[in-house]
């Protein structure tokens, strides 16, 4: 192992922790604009997790190790699923970092845990949400192993890494099949983080919550962990879109001033698209569970689309 690649795990798992409540807090800070109110500070997000870390955690007497485990298993396959995606420097593949396929089991497994929490202890709001969250996921995963297959045909790799030395390399402006792709990428990152119109991650109503029905039994440092998770969960996922179409800016080597420039280019591109999500979501209502596929299927219409283009090309 490399001296560089050293540096890029320490690197990257630094900016991922550092970065991802800021973002998060701008989609809140933007969400709250578009409904003519000031808003939390972009800092808030910050504030609620040192808070909820001096907190003590609570377990239901019904929970097992299952609630116990679910918080460390679930930042933990998280944070080594971002080590996958690179924020601000590439360096060379090693090993099996940056395999694609290995990516999405990452995230499974996190979810799976996650699910797993909602039901240990009995509640019949985590059972809820676990249950809508497993019938999502059931519907949105082969659509995701489409979106990232379109991926492997576009790019000619399964390795991440490959990839955007690939897109950092040509830095050519989004070509349409890039678009679609950005396009496919978006609508999962809106599935996977439990956004609007999939769900309201700031909702505690019966009706509609589902990521929130399964950290309802969490507490303390407990519920940190879960709530730092997801955000570094929606980075990763926003730094895929980022660093593969609009690559400029991102270090493929290791000197001071490519690191500093691209961890502002990172940065600024990631607000902006914070800023996107948070006008998206603003301008959407939920959609009803059974009307969910049709945004799916877009993703999996364009992603077939740009494979049968590859392909046939």
């Amino acid at each position: 192992m490399t001296f560089s690649f050293i540096f890029y795990l320490i690197i990257n798992t630094v900016a991922v922790l550092a970065i991802a409540p800021l973002f998060m807090s701008i989609i809140k800070k933007v969400k709250a604009w578009t409904q003519g109110r000031r808003g939390p500070s972009v800092f808030q997000t910050y504030f609620n997790l040192a808070k909820l870390l001096k907190k003590e955690v609570i377990y239901s007497s019904h929970s097992s190790w299952i609630m116990r485990v679910t918080p460390l298993v679930n930042i933990a396959a998280i944070l080594v699923a971002a080590l996958f995606v690179p924020l601000v420097f590439v360096p060379e593949p090693v090993g099996g970092i940056g395999n694609i396929i290995l990516l999405l089991y990452l995230l499974a497994l996190a979810k799976f845990f996650m699910a797993l929490a909602g039901l240990d202890a009995g509640s019949s709001f985590g059972g809820m949400g676990s249950s809508r969250e497993m019938s999502i996921s059931a519907i949105i995963e082969p659509t995701t192993i489409i979106v990232f297959a379109a991926l492997v045909f576009v790019f000619k790799t399964l390795n991440v890494f490959e990839m955007f030395i690939t897109s950092a390399a040509t830095g050519t402006p989004a070509t349409p099949t890039l678009i679609l792709l950005a396009i496919s990428l978006f609508i999962i990152l809106i599935v996977e983080t439990s956004r609007i119109p999939v769900d309201n991650p700031e909702t505690h109503l019966e009706l509609t919550m589902i990521h929130e029905g399964m950290v309802l039994e969490q507490s303390g440092s407990n519920l940190a962990l879960m709530e730092l998770s997801s955000a570094v969960k929606l980075t990763l996922l926003m730094a895929l879109i980022i660093n593969l179409i609009v690559p400029f800016g991102l270090a493929t080597s290791l000197t001071l001033g490519t690191i500093v420039v691209a961890a502002v280019m990172f940065a600024l591109k990631g607000t902006i698209l914070a800023g996107i999500i948070g006008l998206f979501e603003s301008s959407m209502s939920k959609m009803r569970f059974f009307r969910l596929p049709s945004l799916f299927a877009m993703a999996f219409f364009f992603s077939t689309l740009i494979i049968i283009i590859e392909v046939f090309a």
